[in-house]
């Protein structure tokens, strides 16, 4: 197991998660997001590759409609 931040709150999940699977653990796997991970902007395309490693600090912001 490792330990990540997300959104500002400790969270633990297996080694070798992707990013991919963190959001749909997380609740975010078909909404529109966008994800950085210490600081860093990573595309979407990159998602399913990404792995999360312990340590990391990742902020998840996903659009909201309205007007």
């Amino acid at each position: 197991m490792i330990t990540i931040v997300l959104n500002g709150q400790s969270r633990t999940c297996a080694a070798g998660h992707t990013l991919a699977a963190l959001l749909e653990d997380a609740g975010y796997a078909q909404r529109r997001v966008a994800v950085e991970i210490n600081r860093e902007i990573v595309p979407k395309s990159e998602h399913a590759q990404r792995e999360i490693h312990d340590g990391d600090r990742i902020e998840i912001v996903h659009a909201l409609g309205g007007g």
